[in-house]
């Protein structure tokens, strides 16, 4: 076994590899690397039998609820093993994060996504094939890129971790047909095992990600959904929405998440909360990086009481102290509300998720379908009016990238912007186009002179300021780009940002940088060449077969709003869970005076114990045993719904026999 270290003379990008003891640091190989690198004494959960499982070359798939620590469970191993960790995952923001908080480890990481330069790309595989990297991030669209696939061949890949696993099945919440490619990388990299990881999983999905990734066998880590701290709640609103949260805040101490749909909401609902005395902001994806950064860390700090966001904050934030998550707006999918109400109460304390709705709620769900999945008509004529827009000519367009602002082109065609919106989307599954959102477009710099020519340059002293920023912030900046933000930048050297952009123009313009500043444009890439309207084909995995599992999934929100049973009980067996008891603490619990959870095992074990006391009791003197009574089992400290329920399950299982007579 070896583990990654630093020299502590050596540049922060560069490592050296150091044997590390079985017993070194108290614990195993993993122990010690969870300690040295995350500093954290132990695992929680099952994250050391997922590690152990990858670790000994077995496909494992890791089922875990938001908030239990999944990058662990591939980081350590892959510091453990020889080699390159190939990360898949659909979130670049995500990606983005991961590899500058495993840099700042001193553990060399890159990422490769949709929106990269044909350069950028190199550098960055070029590196994992010659610069002894750790972890190479990649996001699904990439894999079938022959580039990609060439320069993968070249690379030592202890394992694949597929992230946002459920991604991969057409029966999932959020199929990328990009997933299904992963089965060919698999081809390429036969010696590699794959870990898949997902906090959102239905028994059909878990089944589907096993066969869709040629597991070699059946090989699930489960961790159960139950979140015995959090309590679900669903409430119609009264008075207006912002009165409601308003009310809710009162009532719970402590930081908040109030989601809703639309962007503009985000902004209402702030507002209102500020004027009646609640500190609080908004977030959504239209920010700029460095207003999303700013929010966000001022909201991690707790100098913001109430974040209301869409959905687009959530990933990569983990906060444990948050008391309540509000959803303003019913969410599509139980995976969809499971996970953002999930993002409460992960120190383990009591925390609230609430779920409002009105009469207009089971409507707008019902609307969403045909938002989300519009006619198939009307997304041919959005793939025609877009070659229009782009004048792109029949016939022509393959591998071609052009800006796209969508509010222009919805303007110019008379669209409305989420069904255009969506059925871009829908063409960018179908594989007619790539359409990527302008948040994954982020100023980069790289040098390009070498460290002795640094020394040769007599600059300005802010452009020297600036520049010496840059060598001690960004680790690897000679070798690949890095990703800034001219706001903290201009924050640290205490300059306008104008000020900063304009010093990072000069320093590329005299050569010593490369500097590819930020653009808020959307932008198209034609993966074929443009076809007539009438040959575009819709498959079924991308159209029919979704749209009727969104409508299934929207019936299962509504049921959910209607339900009078546990909340909890109602998720965890959607999950797959058939198990589950009753909470005990949801709005329905409590309006149904249910009592205290008991654990199924416990009450069974105090049935059994009971039985063998009354067949002892009970048997004569030529040893028959006359079968106990049904009142026998009366617990004082147990319900008796509770003794029943288990009773039955025995019963049926044929573990004992009883007498229903009095």
């Amino acid at each position: 076994m070896h583990l990654i270290t630093m020299n502590e003379s050596q540049d922060s990008s560069t490592q050296v590899i150091a044997p590390l003891n079985e017993g070194q640091g108290g614990g195993s190989v993993y122990t010690s690397i969870l300690q040295k690198f995350f500093g954290h004494s132990s695992f929680r959960g099952i994250q050391r039998e997922i590690i152990e499982s990858i670790g000994a070359g077995r496909d494992t798939l890791g089922l875990m609820p938001t908030g239990g620590g999944k990058s662990i469970t591939f980081q350590v191993p892959a510091l453990a093993k020889e080699g390159l960790c190939l990360v898949i995952s659909p979130l670049i923001a995500l990606m983005k994060d991961q590899v500058e908080h495993l840099r700042h480890k001193g553990i060399k990481a890159t990422a490769v996504y949709s929106g990269m330069t044909h350069d950028e790309v190199i550098i960055a595989l070029e590196n994992c094939i010659f610069g002894n990297y750790k972890f190479l991030y990649v996001s699904p669209e990439r894999l079938s890129s022959e580039l990609f696939q060439a320069k993968l061949r070249k690379m030592h890949v202890s394992f694949i971790t597929v992230d946002e696993a459920h991604c991969i099945s057409q029966w999932g919440y959020d199929f990328r047909p990009a997933y299904t490619e992963i089965s060919a990388i698999r081809k390429l990299l036969p010696g590699a095992p794959v870990l898949a990881l997902t906090a959102t999983a239905t028994p059909a999905v878990v089944d589907d990600i096993q066969r869709q990734l040629l597991f070699r066998e059946k090989n699930v880590c489960r961790m159960s959904f139950e979140r015995k701290n959090l309590i679900y709640s669903v409430q119609r609103i009264q008075n207006t929405k912002e009165q409601t949260i308003h009310e809710l805040l009162q009532q719970v101490d402590g930081t908040a998440i109030v989601y809703t749909r639309s962007r503009q909401a985000t902004y209402e609902i702030a507002d209102y909360l500020t004027k009646v005395g609640v500190t609080a902001t908004f977030y959504h994806a239209g920010l700029t990086n460095r207003e999303k950064n700013e929010r966000a860390s001022a909201w991690q700090r707790g100098t913001i009481r109430v974040m209301v966001a869409t959905n687009a904050f959530g990933m990569g934030i983990d906060k444990p102290d948050v008391r309540l998550v509000v959803h303003s707006d019913v969410p599509d999918s139980p995976e969809a509300y499971f996970q953002e109400a999930g993002r409460a109460g992960r120190d383990g304390l009591t925390a609230h998720a609430v779920l409002l709705f009105d009469d207009r709620s089971k409507a707008t769900l019902l609307r969403r379908i045909d938002d989300t999945f519009p006619p198939e008509e009307y997304v041919r004529q959005v793939y025609e009016d877009a070659c229009c827009f782009l004048q792109m000519a029949m016939g022509d367009g393959y591998g071609v990238t052009r800006e796209f602002a969508l509010e222009r082109f919805c303007v110019a065609f008379h669209h409305f912007p989420v069904r255009a919106y969506n059925a871009l989307g829908i063409l960018s599954r179908a594989g007619y186009i790539e359409w990527a959102d302008a948040e994954d477009n982020q100023s980069r710099v790289i040098m390009t002179c070498s460290r002795e020519e640094l020394y040769t340059f007599h600059l300005p002293p802010l452009e020297e300021k600036l520049l010496n920023h840059l060598l001690r912030s960004y680790t690897g900046i000679f070798s690949e780009y890095a990703y800034i933000d001219e706001g903290f930048i201009a924050q640290h050297l205490a300059m306008p940002e104008q000020q900063v952009s304009e010093l990072l123009i000069e320093l590329s313009r005299r050569h010593i940088i490369q500097f590819i500043p930020r653009k808020f444009i959307p932008y198209v890439t034609f993966t074929q060449a443009r076809v007539e309207r009438e040959n575009i084909v819709l498959p079924p995995t991308v159209y029919a077969d979704r749209k009727r599992e969104l409508a299934t999934r929207v019936q299962t929100m509504i049921a959910y709003l209607n339900t009078t049973e546990c909340h909890s009980r109602f998720l965890l067996r959607y999950f797959g869970e058939e198990g589950a008891h009753d909470c005990g603490q949801c709005d329905n619990c409590l309006e149904h005076d249910v009592l205290p959870t008991f654990d199924d095992e416990a009450v069974r074990q105090r049935i059994l114990e009971r039985y063998a006391q009354l067949t002892a009791q009970q048997t004569d003197d030529a040893g028959q045993t006359a079968p106990p009574s049904l009142f026998d089992f009366h617990m004082p400290d147990i319900p008796d719904s509770v003794v029943g329920r288990v009773l039955h399950q025995m019963l049926e299982a044929e573990e004992l026999t009883i007498n229903f007579n009095p």
